[in-house]
């Protein structure tokens, strides 16, 4: 499996890939969790290459925006791969964004939201501002058993 976690800045990818994995971890399925901060350049490509190089059986999370559709789409052609789309409205992702440890500049929040391409297809989109990060966890989950 291979969950790709997308959306932009501050809509809480990498609060529910932490829940989600946890949760998949509890319930004895080995899972990688993989988080685009983990890069400081060449992010979407680093990243495609450790899944692609991995053994093909690992499961993933992989946390990011994927502003633009032709990484979606590329993640998306990887054998078992499943695009989740995570959204919240611009004023809450700016107020999340000012109380990260790690919080990036408010004009790249904004840029960020205006320069992302939604995907087309999602096979789940779930709104975080209707949905706290705990239940967007569990619909993933609930999402993943459908496939086994």
């Amino acid at each position: 499996m291979k969950l790709v976690l997308c959306g932009p800045p501050g809509v809480g990818k990498t609060t529910v890939a932490e829940r989600l994995a946890r949760r998949l971890r509890k319930a004895g399925r080995e899972v990688r969790l993989l988080h685009s901060d983990d890069f400081s350049r060449n992010t979407y490509h680093q990243m495609y290459q450790r899944v692609t190089e991995a053994d093909p059986d690992t499961d993933w999370i992989l946390d990011g925006t994927f502003f633009e559709r032709e990484w979606q789409d590329r993640f998306l052609a990887l054998p078992d791969a499943h695009l989740v789309y995570l959204t919240a409205s611009l004023e809450t992702a700016l107020e999340r964004n000012r109380t990260r440890e790690n919080s990036i500049p408010e004009s790249g929040v904004r840029a960020m939201h205006g320069r992302f391409e939604p995907p087309e297809n999602p096979d789940l989109a779930l709104d975080t501002e209707e949905l706290s990060a705990s239940e967007a966890a569990d619909a993933i989950g609930r999402y993943i058993l459908t496939w086994f």
